[in-house]
């Protein structure tokens, strides 16, 4: 074996995140684990080329399930008198992950959208419906340190030729992810 060949076992730690799990994508939401203070924008009313938005704050906490191949981030929005809880899951074998959202306006299990994290940035696409009308979906996390993070959904209306971005969360960390 030369010396610019790495071993398996080099390769294998290479490949380990400093916990010991494997480094193929399960903790690319470890940054979000603990308590944010959130600022939101909305806008009034989607897809309808508006520019008015709706600015209100909240607070927001993630903590990982079942070691991290799972997160809760459950969402309070005491202005609006309501709560959000987004479910997170990692396919191992596919390296993808699925994000469910749920509201407390109606209970209901929205669709996921999938995606993952490439150089510091998270993009995740799916189809829902918004107003009866069937969207393109796009959420984007970007801006990610210690102690912040941001996070968009757009929406397309036209099969993804034009998108109109409706939400943005700017996270401010509170507080350390629970032991």
């Amino acid at each position: 074996m030369n010396a610019i060949t790495p071993t398996a076992e080099a390769r294998l730690d290479e490949a380990q995140l400093n916990d010991g799990r494997p480094n193929d994508g399960r903790g690319d939401f470890d940054f979000l684990h603990g308590a944010w203070q959130v600022a939101h924008r909305m806008l009034k009313r989607r897809g309808a080329g508006s520019n008015d938005w709706l600015e209100f704050d909240g607070t927001s906490v993630t903590r990982p399930v079942m070691g991290g191949i799972c997160n809760l981030e459950e969402n309070d929005f005491p202005a609006r008198g309501s709560q959000g809880a987004a479910f997170r899951t990692f396919d191992i074998a596919r390296r993808v992950w699925s994000i469910y959202w749920v509201s407390s306006l109606d209970g209901l299990l929205g669709e996921p959208v999938h995606g993952g994290f490439e150089n510091g940035v998270g993009r995740f696409y799916g189809i829902d419906l918004c107003g009866g009308r069937p969207v393109k979906v796009a959420l984007v996390w970007a801006e990610i340190t210690d102690t912040s993070a941001h996070w968009s959904q757009a929406f397309s209306y036209d099969d993804g030729r034009n998108w109109e971005v409706n939400w943005t969360m700017a996270f401010t960390r509170t507080g350390p992810a629970a032991p």
